[in-house]
């Protein structure tokens, strides 16, 4: 894999903290909370119906909550059981069941971030280890024994984890610039990864003489009904080194990301 193990390390962004939320803010409301699957025989109440997703949510945050709360599932080696058994399509959970010849077995607990989810209560959910794999075969990645082991999805499920939540912390430096459009804060709607698709400043710096990025990842954010696109670029931190570098900014989509920009790049160069 191309990321490194160990750290991760971002650019910081001398700006306001975003403080508390008002009162009237969804996180101080009652969160909706599922009962733990029947899998789990010290709780055996009924479960309750979850919210419906909204439009671009992924399958596997459906039924990820899941996952999170039975760790006795994780514990079953990700075998799928009569309760889990979606009846509309008589098929279990996306991703979670080993793939033909898999030579180990991995791990299906997953992780609740911390990044709020848009138009829900509940925040978005990690894959698992399993999931993770999953994923890697559909982009064409195939297994050989020298390549990786079980120990190594375990680190990298938690260096994806940490890169994530670090990247959600710069986010939410920037959006500190509009805390009183937004009080209540951002969430996040959705995101997708363009590893290959090089952006203009990615490209210049490697003109200049310095590494590409390895991954490039680009978020919505739902900044109180206006959705604000994110740029992230994942570096690698040097030889020697054990972290990522992030770089995180708006993307140039308005003239109110340009500004936000501009006024950073003069912070920065001011505080220097």
């Amino acid at each position: 894999m191309s990321s490194p193990l160990g750290t991760v390390k971002a650019e910081g962004l001398v700006m306001p903290d975003l403080g508390q939320a008002p009162q009237g803010c969804p996180m101080h409301q009652d969160t909706i909370k599922t009962a733990p699957p029947p899998g789990c025989p010290m709780h055996q109440a009924s479960a309750k119906e979850h919210p419906k997703s909204v439009p671009d949510v992924p399958a596997h945050q459906e039924r990820a909550y899941e996952f999170v709360e039975c760790p006795m599932r994780a514990a079953s080696g990700g075998k799928p059981t009569a309760p889990d058994i979606d009846p509309a399509n008589m098929m279990p959970p996306p991703n979670q069941h080993p793939s033909p010849g898999q030579p180990f077995s991995l791990s299906v607990k997953r992780e609740e971030s911390s990044i709020p989810r848009s138009s829900s209560v509940q925040n978005w959910v990690y894959p698992s280890e399993q999931m993770f794999w999953n994923a890697m075969l559909r982009k064409g990645w195939r297994w050989r024994e020298q390549d990786i082991s079980q120990k190594d999805m375990t680190n990298i499920i938690r260096i994806h984890n940490q890169n994530n939540e670090q990247a959600w912390k710069e986010i939410l430096r920037w959006e500190a610039l509009h805390l009183k459009e937004c009080p209540c804060g951002p969430s996040l709607l959705k995101f997708g990864g363009k590893a290959k698709d090089f952006t203009p400043r990615a490209r210049f710096r490697h003109w200049m003489g310095h590494e590409l990025p390895f991954d490039r990842h680009d978020w919505i954010v739902d900044r109180c009904g206006k959705e604000v696109r994110y740029v992230i670029d994942y570096y690698d931190g040097g030889q020697g080194s054990s972290h990522t570098v992030l770089d995180v900014r708006p993307a140039f989509d308005s003239l109110e990301a340009v500004w936000d920009r501009m006024k950073v790049a003069w912070w920065r160069w001011t505080s220097s």
